[in-house]
């Protein structure tokens, strides 16, 4: 197993764990010395006072004739500190033996009893929490011509309660701690997702057919940086290999012209020679089909090459208000109506000429096979966009819905070779909605004829 870098994904993870584990590991270690029920150096202000005290003890017992006297007096005496806590004064032998003239002691003497057995060193005076009462000491003092210790018991208010609560009860320590490691944990999650979050919104940005190379994708922890390298270099041979293939199909529609129109002016020199005769009217039919079919080929070719790069963000009224008006002009030159919508105030992200051929192509068809009546119709349901065409004509079969979307499909009805066109128009709508990641499915209208939906997805809402 190799050494982890930090640079790396699992370098960093590793670093980031342990790194969280060791400031828990400190808080969990340190939190307990500030503990006050646990002996501790006393503070130097604190320390002061303390003999400040000592030295005051020293002088106004400093003629008594025993020892008794002192603690008979010391038991009576009292001193006002800067809190206004009762300071409470104990004497013990060098020994560590408790000095009293109390036959019952209190909570206080026994808490001392147990402070002076802790004590390891008397040259260092230590402090501990019992209860409410802080004893610190002890203190070398010299009374009735002997020497003794001074301790000295104070009133505690500190630290607050919630502390004390966390040092009894280690469930509680442990939320704690967690709780204060959580902002760790959550950079660490944010900081780990933030490059896989870029390499799933360009995933979906090529997923609605937007071919873009982002840079943003080679930063961070190297296997990121590898993965959106890989990703950038996939998009582009992407872009290549649609690029190469829209181009093929262009070329091959321009040299298939070449060889059509000798075909046609062949025949044209037959009819001249030979006059007029059903073999050649055939010839000329069918050579200007194929004609109508290439045109629609260079039609399809020109509008698809680097129709994936060239994209623009626009209202959908710059896009359907020009192609609504010259649909319904087509419509009325036949003797048609055509019935529209509004049209919402939305963004959409397209290849404008791309998808306005396509919906042309839909409109187009309906107005052609349509008998009266055409109905289009947009609505908007949260950020996608429905587009209805229907048309009151004969319509297709149901078993054909699905068919007549491929190119050179003609239904077995009224939509035959001889209403004219190639089977094309449907299948280069199909193709461009394909490419904007929309969908697009036909059924039988309410109008009686055929109903073309399609669903685009738009700009998200401010």
């Amino acid at each position: 197993m190799r050494l982890p870098k930090i640079t790396s994904l699992y370098g960093r993870i590793f670093a980031i764990f342990w790194f969280t584990m060791f400031l828990v590991i400190l808080a969990v270690l340190a939190l307990p010395h500030l503990d006050p029920r646990k002996s501790r150096d006393i503070s130097p202000p604190h320390y002061d006072r303390m003999l400040k005290i000592r030295d005051q003890i020293e002088q106004n017992f400093a003629f008594a004739p025993d020892l008794t006297q002192v603690l008979n007096r010391l038991e009576g005496w009292s001193r006002r500190g800067p809190n206004d806590n009762k300071l409470r004064l104990f004497i013990s032998d060098l020994d560590g033996n408790v000095i009293t003239t109390d036959r019952r002691p209190d909570f206080s003497y026994k808490a001392l009893r147990n402070f002076v057995t802790s004590i390891d060193n008397p040259q260092e005076p230590q402090q501990k929490l019992y209860g409410k009462t802080l004893i610190s000491g002890p203190l070398p003092v010299r009374l009735a011509k002997h020497d003794y210790f001074l301790y000295i018991g104070a009133r505690w208010s500190e630290p607050p309660h919630f502390l004390l609560q966390l040092f009894d009860h280690p469930f509680r320590l442990l939320l704690a701690v967690m709780l204060v490691s959580t902002p760790l944990l959550l950079w660490l999650a944010w900081a780990l997702s933030q490059p896989a979050r870029r390499l799933e919104r360009a995933a979906q940005r090529v997923a609605q057919g937007v071919f873009e190379i982002d840079p943003a994708l080679e930063k961070g922890t190297s296997e990121f940086r590898q993965a959106g390298a890989s990703f950038n270099q996939m998009v582009e041979a992407v872009n290549l290999m649609i690029s190469r293939q829209q181009r093929l199909l262009s070329d091959i529609s321009h040299e298939l012209r070449s060889p059509l129109t000798r075909l046609r002016m062949a025949q044209a020199l037959a009819k001249r020679k030979l006059g007029e005769s059903t073999d050649l009217t055939r010839i000329d039919t069918e050579a200007q089909r194929l004609e109508q079919m290439i045109g629609k080929l260079l039609e399809l070719s020109s509008v698809q090459v680097d129709s994936h790069l060239n994209r623009e963000i626009q209202p959908l009224s710059s896009l359907f208000d020009g192609l609504l008006a010259d649909s319904q002009f087509e419509a009325e030159q036949v003797g048609k109506t055509l019935l529209m919508s509004e049209v919402p105030h939305r963004m959409i992200h397209c290849h404008p000429q791309l998808l306005m051929s396509a919906l042309e192509n839909i409109i187009r068809n309906a107005i052609h096979y349509g008998k009266k009546q055409v109905l289009f119709s947009l609505t908007v349901h949260s950020d996608m966009l429905s587009i209805r065409v229907e048309d009151d004509g004969d319509g297709v079969p149901d078993d054909e819905f699905d068919s007549i979307f491929r190119p050179f499909y003609r239904v077995s009805t009224a939509r035959d070779r001889h209403s004219g066109g190639a089977g094309l128009g449907l299948a280069i709508a199909e193709n461009a909605i394909r490419q904007h990641n929309g969908t697009i499915k036909a059924a039988r209208s309410s109008l009686g004829g055929l109903l073309v939906e399609v669903t685009l997805p738009l700009q998200k809402a401010p």
